[in-house]
């Protein structure tokens, strides 16, 4: 019999309150139909910005009039990743860094830092581990085509610049912001992340799984 797939939901899940990047637009959910008050089924009405929760940014979201989210190859989003242990970094992440955490050929690298325990919190944490520019410069040159972290952005909060971003969405280098990878191992799985399909858009919420 053929060992079942082990499938890991590296998602946040999105409800009213949670957390956001500052000035970032919250997520609101709320009843507009409900079969309670008579109505024939439940229906609810969303309102949330398109980097809320676990989220694909697009080129896009800082390179005017390049891909949307609704243009991004799939082959991009969906294969094999690698994660790394980044656990003890403590504020930005070095080429050093992701070298000693054995990043090796992996074109989908998702970053594990202590990260992943900010999501019990409701309030955002400015001290969050982000990519250093360095970092980004090598995940570019190394020919890297998915970058995922486990919070809001993969930079410092508000860099002057921005200086991680531009130089990963230039490059087509896909950006995966709010996985939570409290409960996956360092290693190789298969990433299945597929944001919604908003036309034009500069992002959108995703849900990412991984599958060993």
């Amino acid at each position: 019999m053929a060992k079942l797939a082990k499938i890991i939901d590296i998602s946040v899940p999105i409800y009213n309150g949670m957390v956001v990047y500052p000035g970032d637009f919250g997520a609101s959910i709320e009843p507009f139909r409900q079969i309670a008050r008579g109505d024939a089924a439940n229906l609810s009405r969303l309102k949330l910005g398109s980097h809320t929760g676990t989220h694909v940014d697009a080129p896009r979201h800082f390179v005017e009039g390049r891909e949307p989210v609704d243009q991004l190859p799939l082959d991009v989003l969906v294969g094999e990743a690698r994660v790394l242990d980044l656990t003890t970094v403590e504020r930005q992440i070095s080429p050093a860094d992701l070298e000693n955490a054995g990043i090796g050929a992996a074109a989908r690298i998702l970053l594990k830092t202590s990260n992943s325990r900010l999501w019990a919190d409701p309030v955002f944490s400015k001290e969050y581990v982000s990519l250093s520019n360095e970092a980004a410069d090598f995940l570019v040159e190394r020919g890297s085509r998915l970058v995922a972290i486990d919070y809001l952005s993969v930079e410092r909060f508000h860099p002057d610049g921005h200086h991680v971003h531009h130089a990963l969405l230039s490059a087509s280098v896909v950006v995966v912001e709010g996985v939570n990878l409290s409960a996956v191992e360092p290693g190789d799985y298969q990433l299945v992340c597929l944001p919604l399909k908003i036309r034009d858009a500069d992002g959108a919420p995703a849900r990412a799984v991984l599958i060993k």
